[in-house]
């Protein structure tokens, strides 16, 4: 099984209008109240590749129950601990210009804690865990890494999308695939760089460091794909990027997703390529469809 976790999920509060009038009452042509979170949307591209899983987190509140009534409307199954506050509601507005006010979140008691970590106990060999997103204020900074040790005594891998000194500090419980793009790969060694042979030993260094597999991702000008034997490079698929919002999200499920069935990371890569692509396309996360469409334009080569 593939668990995705999500411990800070939202409802998104969508609002689309021509202008914003600050100081003035403002009405709006269209609003929804959408399900949204990192690992949320990385269910939904798995579910879209038939890849069965499970989303984990913590839900709460009329919100939280809208969270999971929605999930169940797209047939995303899960098992999120329930919390005594409210999920968050992130209000998007979408106007002349986009707008966001993200809430912090909700507090999250031991008690709560507890009950999610003692989910761990299910995992087996051969499952993987798919932490992203950010942590409500009340978790403690090192959560994710808190649970690496339990993970890996099972014997199942993971995965856990974060940046900077929280990303380094889950390389010495071997991650199964990292995903910096080319900016975040040099702020974590504190570089700059032009070109991708210098960019490449740095990706080498992560794998040097324990991670099993490193992609560097660089938007339009398509990717590079570490493992312990080749280094793989696929260009950019063309189109319009219309969303960068759950790109990331989806390269990593498209990854994560052929590799948990074929347990081959060349094919993970470009699987996750077009996910990622397909999505930046569109203004959703994408549907199988739209991969589909992007899909024969991704060619690996193996470079070295």
């Amino acid at each position: 099984m593939i668990y995705t976790v999500t411990v800070n999920p939202a409802l998104d509060y969508v609002l689309q209008l021509e202008k914003v009038n600050s100081g003035e009452v403002n009405r709006t042509n269209n609003d929804a109240f959408l399900a949204g979170g990192k690992g949320i949307n990385v269910s939904q591209i798995l579910n879209q590749l038939s890849v069965d899983n499970i989303a984990w987190g913590f839900v709460g509140g009329f919100t939280g129950k809208e969270l999971v009534r929605q999930l169940n409307q797209k047939r995303i199954e899960s098992d999120f601990v329930t919390i005594s506050d409210n999920t968050r509601v992130n209000v998007k507005i979408h106007a002349e210009k986009e707008t966001e006010i993200n809430a912090a979140g909700p507090n999250i008691t031991d008690q709560e804690i507890t009950a999610f970590k003692d989910r761990l106990n299910d995992l087996k060999e051969g499952d993987i865990v798919v932490m992203s997103g950010s942590l409500t204020p009340s978790l403690p900074t090192d959560f994710y890494q808190s649970l690496l040790p339990t993970i890996k005594e099972a014997g199942a891998e993971f995965v856990v999308d974060t940046t900077g000194q929280a990303l380094l500090d889950t390389l010495e419980y071997k991650p199964l695939v990292i995903k910096p793009n080319h900016h975040e790969l040099a702020d974590l060694f504190g570089v700059t760089f032009d070109f991708s042979d210098v960019m490449l030993e740095y990706a080498q260094k992560l794998l040097d460091m324990g991670a099993q597999n490193v992609m560097v991702s660089m938007a339009g000008e398509g990717g590079f794909l570490l493992t312990k034997d080749h280094v793989y490079h696929a260009k950019g698929a063309v189109g319009t990027a219309v969303n960068s919002v759950g790109a990331g999200d989806s390269m990593i499920a498209g990854f994560v997703g052929t590799y948990y069935k074929t347990q081959d990371p060349k094919e993970g890569f470009r699987i996750g390529m077009a996910c990622g692509a397909a999505t930046a396309f569109t203004k959703d996360i994408a549907v199988k469809s739209q991969i589909d469409a992007v899909l024969p334009q991704i060619k690996v080569e193996q470079i070295s």
